[in-house]
């Protein structure tokens, strides 16, 4: 177990290696961060002078070598935004995002398992059809769209929930349930597969010959071998759940990473959006890694070894 640990922490080395290099070059590639900084009627002068202070004017090689020796120290430059350190501005604002991620993935458990059960269990069914119906459809709708129309229904037609903010316990339902439905789409989708396939299976033709009921197969025998391939999916949805987050998080004036990450990209700040991203590669990276080690609790012949 340790040896796989430490094999698995190692091979994030080079993926977040490879992430600043290609992050760093879309930032260049994107425009002069310059332009965002100098007054609009700077001088050509004035111009050089800024882009000297902070480095601009070296090499493209020489700045990334520069901002990795200061990321390996765990400083990511400071913020010519805010004027203050990034890493402690992204730092800030992650609690709003991780507590919008995870309402949003209880939002979505508590949608795809019924869903993806009932669906499975009468399959060719009506039900069947509109659990489908509705995965394909919602699957191909953007976060900004859904949470657009959640803010027309709840909140501005009935007036049930407040449009924007965190400043209320109830702000984060619309957000959480935009996020939340658009991965629970996918999640349904899979365990319904995976059920049906295990359904299938000589053991649970034996419990139902044994007299069982439907629902103790299914939730005794079957659901636990079923949830392996789901929760598969489930930590990939991560990526897509924080990824999202960035949009819904600015759709809804949510305080939180994503919105932070969004306005410094608008305005090449590099040092907060080279923060934002290794700690969303980070949190990623984290809860795969916690899906790996849920794999021996639901499967016993999964064993992580040296091997």
């Amino acid at each position: 177990m340790t040896t796989y640990l430490a094999s698995r922490l190692l091979q994030m080395v080079p993926s977040l290696f490879l992430l600043t290099v290609v992050l760093f070059a879309l930032m260049r590639l994107g425009g002069d961060p310059v332009m965002h900084l100098a007054h609009p009627e700077a001088s050509p002068e004035e111009i050089a002078e800024i882009r000297a202070a902070y480095g601009f004017d070296r090499p493209l090689p020489e700045q990334y070598l520069k901002q990795l020796r200061m990321m390996l120290r765990g400083d990511f430059g400071e913020s010519f935004r805010f004027r203050s350190p990034a890493l402690p501005l992204v730092i800030e604002k992650l609690p709003a995002t991780m507590e919008l991620a995870a309402v949003s993935m209880l939002v979505a458990l508590l949608i795809a398992i019924p869903a993806g059960l009932l669906s499975a269990i009468f399959q060719n069914s009506p039900l069947d059809l509109g659990v489908t119906t509705t995965s394909t459809l919602g699957r191909a709708m953007p976060n900004f769209w859904i949470g657009i129309m959640l803010i027309l229904l709840f909140a501005v037609h009935l007036g049930w929930l407040p449009v924007s903010g965190r400043l209320e316990a109830t702000s984060i339902i619309l957000p959480a349930l935009t996020l939340g439905t658009s991965v629970a789409t996918s999640l349904a989708r899979i365990l319904r597969s995976s059920m049906l396939e295990v359904i299938r299976q000589e053991y649970m033709t034996t419990a139902k010959a044994k007299g069982l009921h439907r629902w103790a197969v299914v939730l005794g025998h079957g659901l636990r071998n079923a949830l392996i391939p789901f929760i598969t999916v489930f930590g990939l949805q991560m990526a897509w759940l924080l990824g999202g987050s960035v949009i819904v998080e600015e759709v809804f004036a949510w305080p939180g990473m994503g919105r932070l990450l969004l306005n410094s990209v608008k305005v090449r700040d590099l040092s907060v959006v080279m923060a934002g991203v290794c700690v969303f590669a980070l949190v990623v990276m984290g809860t795969n890694l916690l899906v790996d080690f849920l794999y021996t609790a639901l499967d016993p012949r999964i064993r992580y070894s040296s091997s």
